[in-house]
């Protein structure tokens, strides 16, 4: 699937799998996608829609957001962010826009660790 259409559970799946490796057992927990968003304390890991959970994301990796407008209203929202790449001599920037701040945020952050496209379990799609 590519990044920039990741939206809801696959996004936040997405992101769970980057942030948190200690969860995962042959690609997911158990077998089960779904697994990977249930936290010890009974809440739904959902940083794609969660400032508690997507803003320390966004804080540690130096995730630029910014606003798309069209004219005075808001269009949609951008985020940017320089990696390390060895395959662009050490340095390259990912760029994704998503109809939230912290969709975008989370749609560049998965692009800079996982590229352009990612396979998803079709449980999520």
């Amino acid at each position: 699937m590519k990044t920039s259409e990741l939206t809801g559970i696959a996004l936040d799946w997405a992101v769970a799998k980057i942030t948190n490796p200690e969860w995962w057992d042959d690609g997911y927990m158990d077998g089960d996608p779904m697994a990977a968003l249930d936290m010890d304390d009974g809440a739904v890991y959902s940083p794609s829609t969660n400032w508690a959970q997507g803003g320390p994301i966004i804080e540690r990796e130096g995730i630029a957001i910014d606003v798309v407008r069209a004219g005075w209203t808001i269009d949609s929202w951008v985020a940017a962010l320089v990696h390390e790449d060895e395959e662009f001599d050490g340095v390259a920037r990912a760029e994704e826009y998503g109809p939230t701040p912290l969709i975008a945020a989370m749609r560049c952050y998965v692009a800079s660790k996982m590229g352009d496209t990612i396979d998803i379990p079709e449980e999520l799609t």
